[in-house]
């Protein structure tokens, strides 16, 4: 999965449909909230599909995402203390947390206001209805959110598509 490699330069990556939908998110949202948005660095696999279903669900909810091609993923996920079993195609970096796979936005709010000792949250797999894998036809799954970091692993939150469940 981490195969793939990219120029050396990684240089940011954005398709035509998520800009605009980010910019669309960005005419819609009041001054204000623009100015508070939180600020999101999302590396990406370049070959992967579903990471730009993710971005456009973050920037919709009020993220100010910025992404890059990355060639050596698998050295972010070390650099940022990401356990192989949840890693992802994409590894998201706010506030001094590591986001891995498909969180959906709601949580990552959660987990930057409460700050809790954490290296950050993951979505093991690509669950079905998640953000980004939204397959048409197809009732979302129901997943957990995983925190990990130094004291192991719980689950932060459940979720059914992008709705919270309770844990």
């Amino acid at each position: 999965m981490y195969a793939r490699s990219a120029p050396s330069s990684a240089r940011p990556a954005i398709s035509r449909r998520a800009a605009l939908v980010g910019g669309a998110a960005l005419a819609l949202m009041p001054a204000a909230a623009i100015a508070q948005a939180p600020s999101i660095h999302v590396n990406r696999d370049p070959g992967c599909g579903c990471c730009e279903g993710w971005i456009a669900h973050l920037r919709a909810s009020g993220f100010a995402a910025t992404v890059f091609d990355a060639a050596d993923m698998r050295r972010i996920k070390t650099r940022l203390g990401v356990p192989d079993d949840l890693a992802s195609c994409h590894t998201g970096e706010i506030a001094g947390y590591a986001i891995e796979g498909h969180v959906p936005a709601q949580a990552i709010r959660r987990l930057v206001k409460e700050r809790p000792r954490a290296q950050g949250l993951a979505v093991p797999g690509m669950p079905i209805g998640s953000p980004g894998m939204e397959v048409e036809g197809m009732p979302p799954e129901e997943y957990d959110v995983i925190l990990f970091g130094p004291v192991g692993r719980r689950t932060y939150a459940r979720f059914k598509g992008v709705v919270e469940r309770s844990a």
